[in-house]
């Protein structure tokens, strides 16, 4: 969005802040409040003036100004630019970093910010193009609209089923973006078309094309649903566990049991609701140490008269010898 207009009541400002404290810090995930606070800092605190932080072909192509594609989704024209971006990040980040995981959707905010910017230059370059006019290359877009509308694709894709009232009429949210696409632009047609639009083919590429695997491929240790090299699970509540391997036959926290011979039970390192108690030695359960001493003992002697016995079939055995074992035998069974 470019328009000539200037900062007035900073009523935009008191509607955002009534808004956040509504809702409550604490409700709002660490990623989404922070992307909130940057981009409020830097309207109170811009970096550089609007018309040097906005994109356009003629500034960030034909004049090398390649640090305006970092700078434009962060800067805003007014305060009610700001107000209406931040309130449409709030709902949408908040449904999104419960559901990914706030590593990667920072992780995809960082992205979509670079790529819309970039998406935008090469449909400006292909509008002049088609065209020939070359007042496509002149113009320049600022604000976080259009990762936002990249968002709401990702968010709609989600959540397919859902239905959305624009203008109180309802449209599958499959279709939402494009028909907010296109009555904002006739609604205001100050807003930049070209700038939203890019938002809408990033998230596109991220749910429908090649931009998911990439980032996963480039991330290097980020998976797609946001862990690091394990596989994620979530509960119910929308906040993230790891499930890890607790012995060698186990698999990413699925245990590989076998009922026939003797294991340790899985403990999922995580589950606070197992108990956390190391296996006992089945001589130990339940016994004094007299008690053990003296099992073990006793099954001692067992094993030992089963072999004497399996030996005797081929070796003579001394009566003597076996008569002391039958006394001890009986002294622990009394």
């Amino acid at each position: 969005m470019m328009r000539n207009r200037h900062r007035g009541s900073n009523l935009g400002l008191v509607l955002l802040a009534s808004q956040v404290f509504q809702l409550g810090l604490d409700n709002i995930p660490p990623v989404t409040l922070a992307t909130l606070g940057l981009n409020v800092y830097l309207f109170l605190f811009p970096l550089k003036p609007i018309l040097q932080t906005c994109l356009s072909v003629q500034e960030a192509y034909w004049y090398r100004d390649w640090h305006r594609l970092l700078l434009s989704p962060f800067h805003h024209v007014d305060d009610m630019h700001l107000y209406f971006n931040m309130a449409s990040l709030l709902w949408k980040g908040i449904n999104l970093e419960r559901k990914l995981g706030g590593p990667w959707f920072a992780y995809l905010l960082a992205v979509f910010s670079l790529l819309t910017g970039l998406v935008y230059l090469l449909l400006e370059v292909a509008l002049t193009q088609i065209t020939e006019d070359a007042t496509y290359s002149l113009q320049c877009a600022v604000g976080f609209s259009g990762v936002l509308f990249g968002l709401k694709v990702v968010n709609n894709h989600y959540d397919p089923g859902r239905t959305s009232y624009i203008m109180g009429l309802p449209i599958a949210s499959r279709y939402a973006c494009w028909a907010e696409l296109v009555l904002i632009h006739i609604m205001n047609p100050g807003t930049s078309f070209v700038g939203h639009l890019s938002g809408i083919l990033v998230g596109l590429l991220y749910t429908s094309g090649p931009l998911k695997r990439l980032m996963k491929t480039c991330s290097g240790f980020v998976t797609s649903d946001g862990s690091y090299g394990r596989q994620r699970t979530f509960n119910s509540s929308g906040y993230s566990g790891y499930g890890m391997p607790y012995s060698p036959n186990s698999y990413y926290g699925q245990q590989s049991f076998n009922s026939r011979q003797y294991s340790a039970p899985y403990r999922d390192p995580y589950n606070t609701d197992m108990p956390s108690a190391p296996p006992q030695h089945p001589y130990t359960a339940g016994l004094s140490e007299e008690e053990q001493y003296e099992a073990a003992i006793r099954a001692s002697l067992n094993n030992g008269g089963s072999s004497e016995q399996t030996r005797s079939s081929n070796v003579y055995s001394d009566p003597i010898a076996e008569e002391v074992r039958l006394r001890r035998l009986q002294r622990f069974n009394r």
